[in-house]
């Protein structure tokens, strides 16, 4: 359940920050200015991966011991959290890499963990 909040977390995030140059003339109109605001992203970032973080540690405590998904969660987290320092142009391009690697993070979970509940043995989860 956690994966799927944090997919849809993410995949809301990176179309926030796709759109928000489009949508930036109208949100002052709309009254919701505040979106535009690079703090109010980074917060939205680190709630995504708390989030992500607590969905991977569940699957990794309880199913599957993997630690890979880890690895593209942070990695995902650090490239998002360092667009701001590529142009304009380059910016939709990392955000959708950083959010790819989330995403990934989260199936590549998801997959691990439905694969161990759908084994018989109780063993195999223990075998790394």
């Amino acid at each position: 359940m956690l994966d799927k909040i944090g997919i849809t977390a993410t995949s809301l995030c990176a179309l926030h920050c796709i759109m928000l140059p489009v949508l930036l003339p109208a949100l002052p109109l709309l009254g919701i200015s505040f979106l535009a605001d690079h703090v109010w992203e980074h917060v939205f970032l680190i709630i995504t991966a708390i989030l992500g973080g607590f969905a991977l540690l569940s699957g990794f405590k309880r199913y599957h011991r993997r630690l890979y998904p880890f690895y593209l969660l942070v990695i995902g987290v650090a490239i998002y959290w360092q667009k701001h320092d590529f142009s304009p142009e380059v910016q939709p391009f990392i955000i959708m890499i950083g959010a790819t690697l989330i995403v990934a993070a989260h199936l590549i979970n998801l997959k691990l963990c439905n694969n161990c509940k759908q084994c018989a043995q109780e063993e195999c989860c223990s075998e790394s």
